[in-house]
């Protein structure tokens, strides 16, 4: 210690920073933690918490409206944008302080300024302190990434803009057709707002099962969203009456705002990374082992940062993991398959284990079941809207590799789901548990019939 202030410092306290520094301080290591913006990361402050509130808050339209076919008269609702931000912030600032409060009681010593690399040992300040640590753990996540530049680039906001706007707009364009896109084209649209999705590829959700992209597709277009495929946004220029968006195709949309969900890059950039030695991969993540130890014996990085799986859960665990090798003498390794994840559009997308075409390339033989139908609960409020669900099943070992749910609440059943298909459970352990009766999920444990098969079975 004569040669270092720190046992740990750590760059970024958002899930997985936190979690690392809250363990190591805990296996009796001095930990300092660096945050130039808010404890808590881009998933509680301006993420996955934020926008599930936001997600919560966007369906009540739905409930309105369903109401009235249980028996129910309401009068006209009214919905105040401002009053659901300023809970929304409230309870953000709640959770910032809870993270705070346990930091310091694990004796985390928590620095709010920016830090960057002198050398593999030395960390500046903003203020221009200088830290000498013995281990360093970058977790400073990622960011939203535009794209190419385009002309009119200033007035289109991210996801981080978007939880602070002033009032909500009655028409808004979208660029982007992952999970983030998807969700929000899904909150603006219950919230009242006209929303157009513009997206590059064939299909939203690329990487989902085609099945899913599919059902998805349908829902979102049942809801009003329009989509359109295979465009680009090529420039926004501000008018008198909106935003004036010219695609690649020459269309104009006149909207009142503009977002670009197009994906996320790792915060890289003036970590001063160079002096330190530490390697990043062409996607611009840096390169870590399985004990996610970097190109430098000392650093070593968790989460978004590295562009693995980036998934907050998986920050978390991957930040435990890194404070149980390095000071508890325990060398943890994360695994990375079947991780159960959810998209919070409306409906609901729950996935885990293999795409049905993924199983068909690591597989001799793959069996498939699936269905759609139409909700209980839709019989009487009238809404146009099919449940999906799909078992992709090792066809040798019989094995369930891949569940594919859209639905209410596919996120809560997927992560159930997600035990049985990380223990290696078999189609005929599904056939055997009793259904729950009447539920959608019982579709999952009632699923007789082989929608399709590949290789063997195919040629017999």
């Amino acid at each position: 210690m004569a040669d270092h202030d720190v046992d740990l410092f750590v760059i970024g306290a958002g899930s997985g920073g936190v979690r690392a520094a809250r363990v190591a301080a805990g296996y009796g290591a001095r930990v300092m933690i660096a945050e130039e913006y808010r404890v808590g990361g881009t998933c509680v402050i301006r993420g996955c918490v934020p926008k599930k509130l936001l997600v919560y808050a966007s369906r009540f339209s739905d409930e309105f409206e369903d109401a009235a076919g249980y028996g129910w008269s309401l009068g006209k609702a009214k919905f105040d944008w401002a009053a659901l931000i300023a809970n929304k912030d409230r309870e953000i600032a709640r959770l910032e302080a809870a993270y705070v409060t346990t930091l310091e009681r694990h004796n985390v010593e928590i620095i709010k300024s920016r830090a960057m690399f002198e050398d593999a040992h030395t960390v500046r300040l903003a203020t221009g302190a200088r830290i000498r640590a013995e281990t360093v753990l970058i977790a400073t996540g990622s960011r939203p990434h535009h794209g190419t530049p385009i002309a009119g680039e200033k007035h289109v906001i991210s996801s981080n803009e978007a939880f602070h706007l002033k009032r909500l707009p009655k028409r808004i364009l979208i660029q982007g057709g992952g999970y983030i896109a998807v969700e929000f084209a899904g909150i603006f649209n219950g919230l009242g707002s006209e929303v157009t999705l513009v997206y590059r590829g064939e299909k939203v959700l690329r990487g989902f099962d085609e099945d899913v992209r599919e059902h998805l597709t349908r829902e979102l277009g049942l809801r009003g969203i329009q989509i359109l495929t295979r465009k680009i946004v090529k420039a926004v220029e501000k008018v008198n009456h909106g935003f004036d968006v010219a695609l690649s195709d020459n269309e104009q949309i006149v909207v009142d705002l503009a977002m670009f969900a197009t994906g996320r890059r790792p915060n890289v950039e003036g970590l001063g990374l160079d002096a330190a030695g530490v390697k990043i991969s062409e996607r611009h993540g840096i390169i870590v082992d399985s004990f996610s130890r970097t190109s430098v014996p000392n650093i070593y990085a968790v989460g978004d940062v590295t562009d693995r799986v980036n998934l907050t859960p998986v920050a978390i665990r991957e930040g435990h993991a890194f404070a149980d090798t390095v000071f508890g003498d325990k060398p943890t390794e994360v695994d990375h398959s079947n991780v159960p994840t959810a998209v919070f559009s409306e409906p609901e997308v729950g996935v885990v284990g293999l795409t049905e075409t993924q199983a068909v390339e690591r597989f001799a033989k793959v069996d498939i079941y699936k269905t759609s139908f139409r909700p209980m609960k839709a019989t009487l409020s009238g809404r146009d809207t099919r449940a999906f669900m799909k078992l992709v099943v090792d066809g040798s070992t019989d094995k369930v590799v891949g569940c594919h749910i859209i639905g209410a609440d596919a996120a809560e059943l997927i992560q159930i789901v997600g035990i049985a298909v990380k223990m290696g459970a078999t189609k005929a352990d599904f056939d055997a548990t009793m259904a729950v009766h009447p539920t959608a999920a019982e579709e999952l444990v009632t699923l007789r019939e082989k929608a399709l098969t590949y290789g063997q079975a195919a040629a017999e």
